[in-house]
């Protein structure tokens, strides 16, 4: 299990884990609850650019569609192909079914919300 302590996160939902310059993004179980039983998982190809704040792939769900949002700005270095096969793994846990990496400037992450910051966010749901 993550430790949810350190990693940053998004108002869209998102989680950032930084290792160096490599961010590794999925979306947290609040957004996995909202969205329902996600049946589909678009990704962004890898060595495509992406920009912070704009949509970058798609989650769909048997309730609604959902879109990801890049966090940050950067190359994307990997996707995972385990949870594009099979997207249900975003629900049964969404801290460990990362979805994208992103080489970015490690700097960047300081302008994410903290844990405490997002579930006041969220009212209180991770």
């Amino acid at each position: 299990m993550t430790d949810l302590n350190t990693l940053t996160y998004t108002e869209e939902h998102e989680w950032v884990a930084l290792d160096g310059d490599v961010a590794t993004v999925g979306i947290t179980d609040y957004a996995a609850d909202k969205l329902g039983d996600v049946v589909f998982v678009e990704l962004p190809e890898v060595g495509s650019a992406v920009t912070a704040g704009t949509v970058c792939g798609e989650i769909e769900s048997t309730k609604s569609v959902g879109e990801l949002y890049a966090p940050l700005t950067g190359e994307v270095v990997e996707v995972n192909d385990v949870v594009v096969e099979d997207p249900s793994l975003v629900n049964s846990d969404a801290f460990s079914a990362w979805l994208v990496k992103i080489r970015v400037d490690p700097a960047a992450v300081a302008g994410l919300l903290d844990r405490d910051a997002y579930v006041a966010l969220t009212g209180g749901d991770r």
